[in-house]
């Protein structure tokens, strides 16, 4: 409502100024000599003007006249803009546009007055918007996590996306968007920020979990939107949830196969130190024997239990409107694969003929993973 009763103020405002500009300049036969100055000058004081008259009479005049229209709009603007939390969007829009179709148009150009007066007021009204933009901004970054914070959306995120979708619906038909691409852009800065700052100590979960989740979400959210400006932040979206989904998938890997997988570093560890494979087995705390003690822990069906377990975890955590619990699970399957290959080659290469080998094969951990995923 008080987008139209803005545009009806703007759209009357302009035939009322340009006739009025008309008329005095017709009835002082106004053409800017000294004589018509002073001429001017006189009817000026009959209007009681404490202030000297500008160079161009005619505009100083219609100053004179509606003394009380940039004080009006001014009190109008405010009011338009408590009517709604983002109401300083849709003055923003509707002043920009206003402006743009008088210029355009083919009728008599706005009186310089006006200009000036519609100038002040989108200056105000950019000076809402930003301020409206900076307070959302202080708003994302310092939004407290409920106490109870298992995970999911944030509520950071879902202030970010609240705005989006808004303002794009606002600025949809709009002439210029350059305001909103700027403050999309600081938005989507402090929404990053925010992410970033997540401590472990805020949540009852993994962190990375939840930061891959909630990178995830907003690189989907802005692949649906399609907003140019946004292009760079939607591909370090996607960046970011990659990094933390690795992050997340090799701090849970470790505990299916620990000890395994703690061997092995340390197997790791000494060649890289300098000692030579096949004598590595020498070593007491990496002898044949230790070896053997270690893979002893891990038979099949422990291996597949703790599997199972490890499905169930993520399961339980990872928030089901996200939909990350196939990829995340594919990514595991692919990062134990590679675990085992290497624990393999490491046997191969350290162990060379002394008919260690794992209880499992690799035949064996597909089969496990495919009867996990079937059976869910």
């Amino acid at each position: 409502v008080s987008k139209q009763m803005l545009e009806q103020v703007l759209r009357e405002l302009q035939p009322l100024c340009t006739m009025e500009q008309q008329f005095i300049e017709k009835f002082f036969q106004l053409n800017h000599s000294a004589a018509d100055l002073q001429v001017l000058e006189v009817s000026g004081r009959t209007l009681s003007s404490p202030v000297p008259l500008a160079k161009e009479p005619t505009t100083q005049l219609l100053c004179e006249i509606f003394s009380c229209l940039e004080p009006e709009l001014r009190g109008f603007l405010d009011v338009c803009n408590k009517v709604h939390p983002f109401g300083c969007l849709q003055v923003l829009v509707t002043l920009n546009d206003s402006i743009f179709e008088m210029w355009g148009s083919s009728s008599a150009l706005p009186s310089s007055f006006l200009n000036t007066v519609l100038g002040n007021m989108l200056l105000l009204a950019k000076s809402s918007f930003n301020k409206c933009i900076g307070n959302l901004c202080k708003e994302i970054e310092e939004a407290k996590l409920p106490s109870k914070m298992k995970g999911g959306i944030l509520p950071s995120v879902s202030r970010f996306k609240e705005f989006v979708n808004f303002s794009e619906e606002v600025f949809r038909t709009a002439q210029r968007r350059g305001e909103l691409d700027k403050a999309h852009l600081r938005l989507a800065g402090s929404v990053f920020s925010s992410i970033n700052s997540l401590s472990s100590a805020n949540l009852k979960v993994n962190t990375d979990m939840v930061m891959m989740e909630n990178f995830h979400h907003i690189h989907c959210f802005l692949c649906q939107k399609k907003i140019h400006c946004l292009e760079v932040k939607k591909r370090e979206a996607k960046q970011r949830y990659s990094e933390h989904m690795e992050k997340y998938v090799i701090k849970y890997l470790g505990q299916p196969l620990e000890k395994l997988h703690h061997f092995f570093e340390g197997v790791k560890a000494r060649v890289a130190q300098g000692v030579k494979e096949e004598e590595v087995s020498f070593q007491l705390a990496y002898s044949k024997q230790e070896l053997r003690k270690v893979i002893e822990k891990y038979p099949g069906k422990e291996v597949k239990r703790a599997l199972e377990t490890l499905y169930r975890k993520i399961h339980k955590y990872l928030s089901p409107e996200e939909n990350l619990l196939p990829v995340v699970w594919h990514a595991m399957e692919q990062e134990f694969l590679r675990q085992y290959q290497e624990f393999e080659d490491l046997i191969q290469r350290c162990y060379a003929g002394s008919g260690i080998a794992m209880d499992f094969t690799m035949e064996d951990l597909l089969s496990y993973f495919n009867s996990i995923t079937l059976s869910n």
